[in-house]
């Protein structure tokens, strides 16, 4: 069954009133044709829809809880990416030094040494990684489709909680300095 005719009503940018919806679903299933998304940036309280279908914003109460509660999310989500680099770091196995020749000034050759690390695949810091990637990704998608409500309250508390997070924990991120690079 194609619900094309429910995709190009809700492009529309007014809304109709609800004698005008006309359900072509079943009985006994569910149709959200009633509820249109809104496709510019607003602030309101009301209706807002939060991530499922249960969780519906409409008090000026619940839309603070909301802000906070996204506003933390968001950064856990940025000290989560720092905690996945740090126990990537430590997790670090296999060490191997590379050494090659390189020209030196007036023709003559300098060793270059280079680390290289590596992970073993069947490891528990592996698995780990593996899991707290699962996490990043299902709540960078959370974040996304939050700030797709375009509800400017929650598009703030993303960015904001994103900005915080990322200001208490992306100092102790790792600078790599490449000092044989001569292009600056």
């Amino acid at each position: 069954m194609s619900h094309n005719h429910h995709m190009n009503s809700s492009m529309l940018p007014t809304m109709h009133p609800p004698e005008h919806h006309h359900s072509t679903a079943a009985p006994g299933h569910s149709h959200v044709s009633d509820m249109m998304m809104a496709m510019t940036f607003h602030f309101s309280y009301e209706n807002v829809p939060l991530l499922f279908s249960g969780l519906t914003i409409n008090t000026p109460g619940e839309m603070a809880g909301a802000f906070v509660a996204v506003f933390f999310l968001a950064m856990f989500y940025e000290g989560l990416k720092i905690a996945r680099e740090c126990l990537l770091r430590k997790s670090q196995v296999s060490i191997r030094y590379n050494s090659m020749p390189v020209p030196g000034p007036n023709g003559t050759i300098l060793m270059e040494t280079h680390k290289t690390v590596g992970q073993q695949m069947l490891s528990f810091p592996h698995l780990l990684q593996t899991v707290l990637h699962i996490i990043q990704v299902v709540v960078s998608y959370f974040l996304m489709l939050i700030f797709m409500t375009y509800n400017g309250y929650l598009c703030i508390a993303v960015a904001a909680g994103a900005g915080t997070g990322y200001f208490f924990f992306s100092w102790k991120k790792a600078v790599v300095v490449d000092i044989t690079e001569h292009c600056h």
